[in-house]
């Protein structure tokens, strides 16, 4: 997101040619707390979400090589990729232009530092809304098997690029590097002929990226969950209704999260955009902090997954099984068979061991073998066989009957069978 400010370069003068509009994160400040508190917040964001979105992705595409994969996973897939391309190419960016005062990263990062940004947010925003939109359609039947392909998947994928890489467009073609007071700054250089037009974009915007996003999301989350609490009858699956209502609540914290943590971003972009002559400029650290909750999302969004998820929680085992899984040698697996080492040579074989029956059989009689696999496999207990055994010698017609007169014809001819 744009980390901008305005600031007056002469106080006598507050008119529209006397601000500057700092892009590519570029806020000089004369406070070396802030210019060491934010960095160090980036740093940390950065490795926790980093190592939470891997995770996740591990995740994601040991499920998918395993079988066919779903659009959800697809979509979730998508956003951790968002997430970790904001985390590996613009957090270190934003954390380097606060620590120094000057702008020394070159004319392309400053070009397209704002532009980047813009992508991988407005991508995770109209994700969020394509999630709602699938999280509703398998809450209305969660019994359904629906199947999606490849094709399918990869058509939405990118058609949400697409679109995500068009809306802040206008940011590439006005931010640039340029020199004032001896200082090399990154700036948004608005020409006279386009400022009505960057002042209907900085209106439409935020629209078009966060607030019909957040509200056609909200819509689908709301009618998802309404059909949730529907589902009570005793003819549907308990487990798949159970599913679907984790589901929603699940993608619908993500949904909340990434809004709470994204507005206070939208607040100080509103108040830079909008802002009149003489007007008060927002606190550079009501900006940072901004900044720093805007990249937290990244960070959050793999541990509600790898928290409320069950599935995302047994697929991380799984996958960590098969990390460490230790494959024997030929020689290992020639001298020991596996399962073999814990049951005594004189022991009957197991139903788990099928390769020794047949080593017994050749010993034994056919019949003998037969007897003892039998024994070995049903067990008698004591308590089951004395039970048998005086169903046995207690005749049919019990003498407790309360109503032997109605039963007495139907036992008799038990009996006689």
């Amino acid at each position: 997101m744009l980390a901008t400010a305005f600031a007056g370069s002469n106080s006598s003068t507050m008119n529209t040619s006397a601000h500057l509009h700092f892009a590519g994160g570029y806020l000089p400040s004369d406070s070396k707390d802030w210019r060491t508190i934010v960095p160090a917040l980036l740093v940390a964001v950065c490795l926790v979400g980093f190592m939470g979105n891997v995770c996740v992705m591990g995740i994601l595409l040991h499920s998918a090589w395993k079988g066919k994969p779903s659009m959800i996973h697809s979509l979730i897939l998508n956003l951790s990729l968002a997430d970790l391309c904001l985390l590996l190419f613009s957090a270190p960016v934003r954390a380097t232009a606060y620590f120094k005062s000057v702008w020394d990263l070159g004319w392309f990062v400053c070009k397209s530092s704002d532009w980047f940004i813009h992508t991988c947010m407005a991508a995770k925003s109209l994700t969020i809304v394509a999630v709602a939109k699938v999280c509703f359609m398998y809450a209305s039947d969660p019994a359904k098997q629906v199947s999606i392909h490849n094709c399918t998947i990869w058509s939405v994928l990118v058609a949400i690029w697409a679109v995500a890489s068009l809306l802040p467009l206008p940011e590439w073609f006005f931010s640039t590097t340029r020199l004032h007071a001896g200082v090399e700054m990154c700036l948004m250089d608005v020409p006279p002929v386009a400022e009505e037009f960057m002042a209907m974009f900085g209106k439409l915007y935020p629209l078009l990226a966060f607030c019909l996003p957040s509200l056609l999301a909200s819509f689908y989350f709301w009618r998802a969950y309404g059909q949730c609490k529907k589902r009570g009858t005793k003819t549907q699956n308990l487990r798949n209704q159970m599913r679907s209502k984790q589901l929603t609540v699940m993608l619908l914290s993500i949904a909340v999260t990434s809004a709470v943590l994204w507005l206070p971003e939208w607040v100080a972009w509103l108040w830079i955009w909008h802002m009149k002559a003489g007007g008060p400029a927002p606190p550079q650290g009501f900006i940072a902090l901004s900044q720093v909750l805007m990249f937290s999302i990244s960070s959050a969004n793999p541990l509600i997954f790898l928290v409320m998820s069950e599935e995302f929680k047994e697929d991380l085992k799984g996958l960590w099984k098969w990390i460490t899984k230790k494959h024997p040698t030929a020689s290992e697996s020639q001298k020991t068979p596996a399962g073999d080492s814990e049951v005594p040579p004189d022991n009957d074989p197991s139903p788990e061991s099928p390769t020794s029956t047949p080593e017994k059989e050749k010993t034994g009689s056919p019949s003998s073998g037969i007897e003892r696999s039998e024994k070995a496999q049903i067990p008698i207990l004591p308590d089951v066989e004395q039970f048998w055994h005086e169903r046995d010698t207690v005749p049919c017609v019990q003498d407790n009957d309360p109503i032997p007169w109605e039963h007495e014809d139907q036992e008799m001819g038990d009996c006689d069978k």
